[in-house]
Formats: structure tokens, sequence, C-alpha cells
């Protein structure tokens, strides 16, 4: 799976002039640095939770803050977190992701695409422990870091897949994909929607450009599968900058066919009509 160029951002929703900064999934490893010549960045330890992380982790909030320092420990130091982003964690990047916890019903299994340092999904394994998360990533590196990560959580509603979304097609097949900041929505539903059962729903975390990007891509959307289509809000009250989400429903499954080979073939996957927005 190919990355944007800024690697994993943050998803933020607010005016910032880098909305997706090159924090995560981009930062560097203090000992590929020191072959460069370069001094290790400095592990820090990330501030208290705010007053808001009570708010939106509950009793959790405890297990929020211990993966908050595992980010800002063993997460800077095999460089999937920037040392720069390690006081911002809680605002930027955990209730970012957590908040969105709302958009899956109880008991929901989903998948991470991309999941990186395990935002969103290790965040909303830590929220919920109802769900079961699916975190896909093709490198090892990464991969070795979350499966250390959940051993140290004690999580057990949380499952590594090292590998490419594409190469998980017909061994994935779940009502929920999510994932945030990894590619335009158009590449992303690409790779999603053969993992998402019948009628199953993409949740991307996105910026402010949400409702521009799904303009700009509706038709190839419809093209991939897509059905309908709505922008989600989460946060209002909580958050400073609430987290926005374009949430993509799939049609029915044609047997033998996945809406995105489908679409290869230049056969529509469903009825063209306007997507419901809020």
């Amino acid at each position: 799976m190919s990355r944007s160029a800024d690697g994993r951002g943050s998803g933020e929703t607010g005016p910032a002039p880098d909305p997706f900064p090159p924090a995560l999934g981009m930062g560097a490893d203090p000992r590929m640095a020191a072959g460069l010549g370069m001094a290790p960045a400095p592990v820090t330890s990330p501030p208290p939770a705010p007053a808001s992380g009570a708010a939106v982790f509950g009793d959790r909030l405890p297990l929020a803050e211990r993966f908050a320092a595992l980010l800002g420990d063993t997460g800077v130091s095999h460089g999937l977190v920037g040392p720069r982003e390690v006081p911002i964690l809680w605002e930027r990047h955990l209730l970012n992701c957590a908040v969105v916890h709302e958009a899956f019903p109880e008991g929901a299994e989903l998948v991470d695409v991309g999941s990186g340092a395990g935002l969103p999904g290790l965040v909303l394994a830590v929220a919920r422990p109802d769900l079961h998360v699916h975190l896909v990533e093709p490198m090892l590196r990464r991969t070795a870091w979350l499966t250390a990560a959940i051993e140290e959580l004690g999580l057990t509603n949380a499952t590594v897949h090292r590998g490419r979304a594409e190469e998980l097609s017909g061994v994935l097949s779940l009502p929920f994909a999510t994932a945030r900041a990894v590619a335009r929505i158009d590449k992303l539903a690409r790779w999603t929607f053969p993992l998402l059962r019948g009628g199953g729903t993409l949740v991307a975390l996105k910026g402010a450009r949400a409702h521009e990007e799904l303009t700009a891509q509706e038709a190839a959307l419809r093209r991939l599968g897509m059905r309908s289509a709505t922008i989600g809000r989460y946060g209002d009250g909580v958050l400073e900058v609430p987290t926005l989400t374009l949430e993509l429903t799939i049609g029915p499954r044609t047997p033998g066919a996945s809406p995105a080979r489908r679409a290869s073939h230049g056969r529509p996957a469903g009825p063209r009509r306007r997507a419901n927005r809020r």
C-alpha cells in the first residue's frame, strides 16, 4: 500500500496551515539518524491527559494514558511518532481518533488500514473493549511495535495483520473499515471496499476539506460501489476542533466480484444517485 507523501497525519479539522503534518509514520528512527551523523531525537513523556480525556475515555482513561506513554517512548524511538508530536499527542492524535468511536455500534468488528502507530485503530480498541479491531500495516517495524503495544496494554480486542490491504481481500470481510490520513478518498476506497461485506461502511477520518474531497471524487466512488455517503462530525463540546469523517457505505455484494473489481471492468456497481450528506 502506498502512502501519501506526508505520511500518517492528524486528520485534524482545524485551520492549521498543514493539517496533516509529517509526524506519524514519518518520524526519523534515532538509529537511522545516528547512521547519518545526526543526533538522535530525544524521547519525552507526553503531558497529562486533559480534562476532556476523561469525558472521551471514561474508565478506560488509565489505559489510554499508558498508550500515550508508549507512543512518547518506543513510538518515538521506532520512528512511528515524531518527537515534536509528543506534547500534542492528546489533542491532535489520541482524542481526535477516540471520539470517532461513536460511529461504530456495540460489538462491531472493523479493520484499520495503514494503522501505523495505531491511529485510529488501537485508540478505538482502547476506548471500546466491545469492539474488535484488525490493524493492517505492511511494514514489519510497525507491526512489531503494534503487537508489542497490544501485549503491553493487555488488549484482547485487537489483531495485527502484516500486509497490504489488497492482499487481504477474501481474507477479511467486515462490516466496518477505518483509516486516518492514508490516501485520497478514492484510493482509500479502492483498498478498503474489498474488505467490507455487503452494506459495509468505510469511516475515514478527514480534515476540513472532507466535503470538497467527497464532491470531487463522488463519481469515482460510485464506480467503486459506494451507495451512500455522509460527513460525520464528532467531538462537539469536547474537542476544540471536532473530527470530521467521510462515511461511505457500499451496496450489496455480487457473488464472485468485489466493487473494486467491477469498477476496473468499467461496470458501475450501483445506481447513481446523490449521496446523503450532513
